[in-house]
């Protein structure tokens, strides 16, 4: 299981958060995803912790609270939606005629 934390500072840090967390059990991975195109954090991240109750305990205590700043928005996080071609993807588009 995995943690959504979201609404965070851009100055974050994976060893800032990892600490945060540390206070509710044993961290055992934090990602803090990077958007591709500016190099710059996007202002989430994924804690993994070392058991559900340590997840739980740091949910709890997190969700809404300020840090750096900011107030943190801590749930379970979801499963990961599969990314098929829709009606928008480059493939359909690339077969349509164009509008001008």
């Amino acid at each position: 299981m995995s943690i959504y934390v979201g609404n965070l500072s851009y100055d974050v840090t994976q060893d800032g958060l990892s600490e945060a967390f540390a206070e509710y059990g044993t961290v055992k991975r934090v990602q803090l995803p990077i958007d591709r195109e500016t190099g710059r954090l996007r202002g989430f991240a994924f804690v993994e912790m070392g058991t559900e109750a340590e997840e739980i305990a740091a949910i709890e205590a997190l969700d809404g609270a300020e840090w750096m700043g900011r107030d943190l928005r801590v749930n379970k996080a979801r499963p990961r939606e599969e990314r098929g071609s829709t009606d928008g993807s480059w493939e359909s588009k690339k077969n349509s005629p164009r509008r001008y």
